[in-house]
């Protein structure tokens, strides 16, 4: 694989992970309640799912996803469900955190590393786009495997760091969030984002 081809990868990668999503509101989310550092453990659940979506694209099932219909909607309700769910919890999460003991975690790690994982895992466009976009930098001189370590590796590391940096911009809504009511409004905007995310979900068809 040529240099140029790895650095095109690169930009686009960039670009698809700044778009906000699922994962994004999720770290978000997972900043402002439990802090920075217990959040470090949410973005390696996200990474962990797009890890698993890579293996799959990589064995081929990418392909037999992108053909099935019923393959493509039972995945994709799942992940609706899913984000209405995550959704329906942050509204029902009372708005007295105590935010100077954020970093305390209430939750455990694998809680929060499992739900992580499963809001990756759970949306099939992840997947569509892996399928739509590996192939088109694969050279067929090179070793099929390598080239996707590589292409994979790139996206995870590039996904990692900028979900860093909507947790390192939740630090700063923490200074705005001092009190119950407020906690209570924070909690309400996300929970709607997730659901909005769900119903954006929903609209998605499969190609």
């Amino acid at each position: 694989m040529s240099m140029d081809i790895w650095l095109t990868f690169l930009c686009a990668a960039i670009l698809l992970s700044l778009i906000p999503g699922a994962g994004a509101i999720s770290t978000m989310s997972n900043t402002i309640k439990h802090g920075f550092k217990t959040t470090l453990v949410g973005n390696l659940g996200l990474q962990t799912g797009n890890l698993i979506n890579i293996i799959i694209v990589g064995a081929g099932l990418g392909a037999l996803l992108a053909e099935s219909e019923t393959a493509f909607s039972v995945i994709k309700w799942g992940g609706v469900f899913y984000l209405i769910y995550l959704g329906y919890q942050k509204f029902q999460e009372a708005g007295t955190i105590n935010l100077d003991q954020a970093n305390s975690v209430t939750a455990s790690y694998s809680r929060l590393f499992t739900k992580a994982v499963i809001v990756n895992i759970t949306n099939p466009k992840s997947i569509m786009f892996l399928v739509a976009l590996l192939p088109q930098f694969l050279t067929p001189t090179g070793s099929h495997w390598y080239q996707l370590t590589l292409l994979g590796s790139t996206m995870i590391t590039v996904d990692l760091v900028v979900m860093i940096g909507y947790s390192l911009l939740a630090t700063r809504l923490m200074r705005i969030v001092k009190d119950a009511r407020r906690m209570k409004l924070q909690n309400q905007i996300f929970g709607s984002l997730f659901i909005g995310a769900g119903a954006l979900l929903s609209f998605s068809r499969h190609h």
